[in-house]
């Protein structure tokens, strides 16, 4: 059942303690003292460093009974202190178990130990000696038991899955995670949505940023999040230095990253999202499948305990998310360089899907209308870029401008200044006289602007552009974006047609920062049009139908009907990518999109929920329109073609929706 309070999050930590090596005690106090602090942050579960109850790097007093006993009684004081406390919190500390010690992860709550989970990976290499003191936990079943720390018969196993609430995590422990199958990638096929790791890894040059490949590469591999606490000052520096800090990652998405080297103890805090975990493991078909040698990965159930913990506590979400919330998840993020090589690696994919089809019907023609307009000026941009890669001459592109009724004088100034820039043939067909002939002949009042006046026109505009296309043997380029089809904002055999949709699989919002991009670029090698497309991206978007006013100002904004498109690609992203119910993706919104934000763009709950019914009304009632796309490439995660990532009725009710939104 959803926990509709969390809206599918558990608040998470990694926590490093400052240790004083072979005082249990101590670090026992220094521990709770963590404990505390993490209660205070209302975090559900805290994983804290390998051994950190004695220090990794006792070295050979990890053989003395004085210490492992101390261990014990610490780890005892710790499970009490831990009563009357939501937290789950995971200590590291050696356990001794027939006579074998064992380097382990202690899940404990409410003042009593859960489960004991020892490592598997004993490294024994380089500075690491640990098979001299511990043995691996491979060979201990799901029916070994022990009396511990004050608890009796506490599981004690390597395969062990602990539910809280709705979310199931299992342990490993440093070595673990760099073998060559991890022991999470069979705790999370088994269902575990969160690793926690216990890690003493001692600093090297380049070494965190490979530590962070591995827990990223790990977390997205098993779909799954990680927490990666790892210990820190107090450990032995006679050879080694261990930094601390901490890693956690969800699905390779890295969600935060503890400092380190630092003399203090720390805690690192974030909130995963068990929804996100769980709706990309129902889209994978290869995640829970087979084994390398054909074994079927559910087979190993029997091989795994499940521990129930309770219920996950209460966290207030609404009051803070523990968590970067991104309000224009379409456009690249990183700096100027990364950004850069994203928006090329796009009109990449854009310009060599064109290219190819050309090249594969041997045709060296194509046909735009260009409004100028954000779309079209992009697919112009895209098609002249196609061009040069074929080595065809830009003459070739015959780039067709159709003012109408609503045809404003600057878009139709910015069309011309823009295909004299980029060295197209051109044209201007008015369509006006042929719209007046089409409402006679089909008994239309001109006067009324209702749908068949706007219709008619983007119609009339199509069939011009399909004749020439014939005419010239070309091929018509189409200039509909992502947004539009997501909200079918497009006249259905109208703009809605193509021969080859190169803007399909790119959103409103990315659009406006890849002209943006191509724009700077031009300034940059000295080309001409950089001017014109700066002034096309301040021009409101509009599909001018209407007419003009008597200044020959655009009389039509489209976001004023619609939409802000900021708003409608964050809902779409979310429902399309994780599956998200309105009621989360509003939530999701007003966080994303509150006062300081990185967009600069606000939007209050009131608005955010006015248009998320409008995208629901729009997203299921169009649906028919992207039934019959034309061909288009796909460029980022979210791809609404009939023949690639979105398969949905025509005929789909969205009454439950609808009810999940008059939630809010």
């Amino acid at each position: 059942m959803e926990n509709t309070k969390s809206h599918g999050f558990v608040r998470v930590a990694a926590a490093a303690p400052a240790i004083r090596l072979a005082d249990p005690k101590g670090n026992a106090e220094e521990i709770c003292r963590l404990i505390d602090r993490a209660e205070e942050r209302q975090v559900a579960i805290a994983v804290f460093a390998e051994l950190c109850v004695t220090g990794y790097t006792c070295g050979d007093l990890f053989t003395q009974r004085a210490l492992i006993r101390g261990a014990e009684e610490a780890v005892e004081s710790i499970a009490e202190h831990t009563r009357g406390k939501a937290i789950t919190a995971i200590v590291g500390t050696p356990v001794l178990y027939h006579g074998l010690l064992y380097n382990c992860g202690v899940v404990i709550r409410e003042g009593r130990i859960h489960g004991i989970v020892p490592k598997i990976h004993l490294p024994n290499t380089s500075e690491f000696y640990e098979a001299r003191w511990f043995t691996s936990g491979a060979d201990l079943g799901t029916g070994a038991v022990i009396d511990f720390a004050g608890s009796r018969n506490c599981p004690i196993s390597s395969y062990l899955l602990f539910n809280l609430g709705e979310a199931c995590f299992g342990i490993e422990l440093c070595e673990d995670l760099w073998a060559p199958v991890p022991p999470s990638t069979y705790h999370c096929m088994m269902g575990a949505h969160i690793i926690a790791n216990l890690s003493a890894s001692d600093e090297v040059s380049g070494k965190q940023e490979y530590r962070k490949r591995l827990v990223g590469q790990q977390s997205s591999r098993a779909r799954c999040a990680y927490i990666y606490a790892c210990s820190g000052w107090g450990e032995s520096t006679q050879d080694t230095v261990f930094g601390g800090g901490g890693i956690i990652c969800e699905g390779g998405e890295l969600l935060a990253e503890g400092k380190r080297f630092s003399s203090e103890s720390s805690l690192l805090v974030s909130d995963i999202d068990i929804e996100t975990i769980d709706n990309s493991r129902l889209k994978s078909h290869t995640f829970n499948s087979v084994t390398p040698d054909g074994t079927r990965s559910s087979s190993y159930r029997k091989a795994y305990l499940r521990v129930d913990l309770g219920e996950l506590p209460e966290t207030d979400f609404e009051k803070e998310l523990d968590r970067k919330l991104d309000p224009l998840p379409f456009i690249p993020k990183g700096d100027r360089l990364q950004v850069g090589k994203a928006l090329d690696e796009i009109i990449d994919i854009q310009l060599t899907g064109l290219a190819s089809r050309m090249l594969h019907i041997n045709c060296k023609n194509a046909v735009i209308g260009v409004s100028g307009g954000l779309d079209s000026t992009h697919a112009l941009l895209v098609t002249c870029l196609a061009f040069d890669k074929l080595g065809l001459d830009r003459k070739g592109i015959l780039a067709v401008t159709m003012p109408g009724y609503g045809t404003s004088g600057r878009t139709r100034n910015n069309a011309g200044l823009l295909m004299d820039a980029l060295g197209v043939s051109s044209r201007e067909i008015s369509i006006k006289a042929a719209c007046d002939q089409h409402f006679k002949d089909i008994g239309h009042d001109s006067s009324i602007h209702d749908h068949t006046y706007e219709n008619s026109q983007a119609r009339e505009r199509t069939q011009i552009l399909m004749d020439l296309a014939n005419k010239t043997g070309g091929l018509v380029v189409g200039t509909g974006d992502l947004s539009e089809l997501a909200l079918g904002w497009c006249t259905y055999n109208g703009d809605h047609m193509s021969m080859y949709g190169v803007n399909a699989g790119v959103s409103k919002t990315l659009i406006r920062v890849l002209v943006d991009h191509l724009a700077r670029k031009m300034e940059a090698e000295g080309k001409a049009g950089a001017e014109v497309l700066r002034d096309i991206i301040d021009t409101p978007i509009s599909p001018e139908l209407l007419p003009a006013g008597e200044d020959g100002s655009i009389a039509q904004v489209t976001e004023d009907i619609v939409g802000p498109y900021e708003l409608h690609d964050f809902f779409l992203y979310n429902i399309f990518t994780y599956g998200y119910t309105p009621e989360k993706i509003c939530f999701l919104a007003r966080k994303a999109f509150a006062p300081g934000n990185v967009s600069g763009l606000v939007f209050d709950g009131q608005t955010i929920v006015r248009w998320m019914n409008t995208f629901i009304r729009r997203f299921f009632s169009q649906q028919f329109k992207r039934s019959c796309l034309p061909d288009g490439p796909k460029v980022g995660p979210v791809s609404l073609s009939p023949r690639g990532d979105w398969r949905m009725p025509s005929d789909a009710c969205p009454e439950i929706w609808k009810e999940n939104i008059s939630k809010i």
